[in-house]
């Protein structure tokens, strides 16, 4: 069965009240919870805040001057906040789940087809 990423887009958890936070939470339970039952997730994560990131960029290419910088590659209201692994018969049942996946209520979610190199010969 093909595999698709739902990519969370947001706004960044430190703008978010701990009121708001915690609904979201549950809306977050509530969606892993439908999913999961329906065997459509295949693997997921939160991340931390964008300020923890540190974005690698080695100028040159292979063998290069590694540098490295704090935070996200792009400075954005919406940033990064996790993603889902959906297993799904094909991209219109993804965007269907995705479109149940709170971020999509308040940023937005990016489906793309992640790329099975066992199938490839």
């Amino acid at each position: 069965m093909p595999r698709y990423a739902a990519l969370i887009y947001g706004p960044d958890s430190s703008s978010i009240s701990p009121q708001d936070g915690a609904v979201m939470h549950a809306q977050y339970m509530d969606f892993g919870a439908l999913a999961g039952a329906a065997g459509v997730i295949a693997g997921g994560e939160a991340l931390q805040e964008s300020a923890t990131a540190t974005t690698v960029h080695v100028k040159g290419g292979k063998g290069g001057e590694v540098v490295t910088m704090d935070g996200p590659f792009a400075e954005t209201k919406e940033v990064l906040g996790g993603f889902y692994v959906l297993d799904c018969a094909d991209l219109d049942e993804a965007l269907r789940w995705a479109a149940q996946i709170p971020g999509a209520w308040l940023g937005k979610v990016e489906v793309r087809p992640v790329i099975d190199f066992s199938a490839q010969g």
